[in-house]
């Protein structure tokens, strides 16, 4: 005889059959790519992609990429990436994870950010952004210089929660100052979707 309470335990503390996670970091040198490498083993493994992103920074393509299956598609996709990493030479790095968290009580807003370039634009941001609560949740942010004047630039993108209860329009009032102390040319707006 089994007690229900217990059973009820068991259930709650493991995921679902296709709620197993694994986040996958695949890196080369461009030109190549490795996203029709890992999507092909992903779709091969019987997984599903949940999301991905891919970036070129300095001379190398990275992918990150989440997959969700049941427990065998996931081991069988562990499997895969390992035979991927050592037969085409890729850099990988994988691990299980989980969903990510819903976060409903933060309201996203897109914090745009260009200045001279300078040491330490981007660790301020993200200081400032902290000191307050907020999260960063995505980041893009590169130097250029300008057509015009040949000045080396520093510009960022960034999609930022904040909290439902924060006061916005103080918020802005102390994002704004902060970035006018540091001279940085900056908008905050709510995203829209």
């Amino acid at each position: 005889m089994t007690d229900p309470d217990l059973a009820h335990r068991d259930s709650a503390s493991r995921p679902s059959p296709n709620e197993n996670h694994l986040l996958i970091n695949a890196y080369t040198t461009h030109p190549r790519s490795p996203l029709l490498a890992v999507t092909r083993r992903i779709a091969d493994s019987g997984c599903n992609l949940v999301d991905t992103r891919l970036s070129t920074v300095g001379r190398d393509v990275s992918v990150t990429a989440l997959a969700t299956g049941s427990w065998d598609a996931v081991a069988k996709l562990e499997t895969m990436l390992g035979k991927l990493e050592r037969e085409e030479g890729l850099k990988l790095v994988w691990y299980r994870t989980g969903p990510k968290p819903v976060q409903s009580n933060l309201l996203p807003y897109v914090v745009e950010v260009v200045a001279a370039d300078k040491p330490g634009i981007l660790y301020q941001l993200a200081d400032f952004f902290d000191h307050q609560s907020i999260t960063i949740e995505s980041l893009h942010c590169s130097r250029y210089r300008a057509m015009q004047t040949g000045a080396e630039m520093f510009t960022a993108q960034v999609t930022i929660g904040i909290p439902a209860d924060m006061h916005i329009a103080a918020l802005r009032d102390d994002f704004l100052e902060f970035c006018d102390h540091l001279n940085l040319d900056a908008i905050m707006d709510p995203m829209k979707f």
